[in-house]
């Protein structure tokens, strides 16, 4: 029997002003994560691992050890897949190549990797900074 709908992010809820009027979780006791800014240009995925990895470190135990391991190794193993579906075009690399997209992105939401996650686990929700706080922030450079 299906689920339902998954959950909205509270980060989505926020952002559209809580169209529900539901209680939403006070921000005192969420661990903010900063917002990614990453050149889509030259994105390595496992140097992008790494950078996510760093900003994970909040949440992530040493539970997560095993799971952090075989993600490391889809994603590799997923950079020579699409080496050898761009070579060869063949529609079976292809789909294998489609299948582990799914399965990276299943790894990284049980990681804690994606807005509903974080949400589920009550961890962290993404704090873009505002413009009001980038002034304060560079005002504070200003005065050191």
């Amino acid at each position: 029997m299906p689920a339902g709908r998954p959950a909205k992010p509270v980060e989505q809820k926020r952002a559209l002003g809580n169209p529900g009027k539901r209680a939403l979780p006070g921000g005192g006791n969420l661990a903010a994560v900063a917002a990614i800014e990453i050149d889509p240009v030259d994105l390595d995925p496992v140097i992008t691992l790494e950078a996510v990895f760093s900003a994970g470190r909040a949440w992530l135990a040493s539970t997560d050890t095993v799971a952090c391991a075989m993600l490391r190794e889809s994603i590799e193993e997923r950079s020579a897949l699409r080496a050898l579906v761009m070579q060869s075009q063949s529609t079976d690399a292809r789909k294998a190549l489609r299948d582990l997209d799914k399965q990276i992105i299943g790894q990284l939401s049980l990681l804690g990797f994606d807005p509903a996650a974080r949400s589920r686990l009550g961890l962290a929700e993404v704090k873009a900074q505002s413009t009001l706080e980038k002034l304060r922030q560079n005002r504070g450079k200003d005065n050191a």
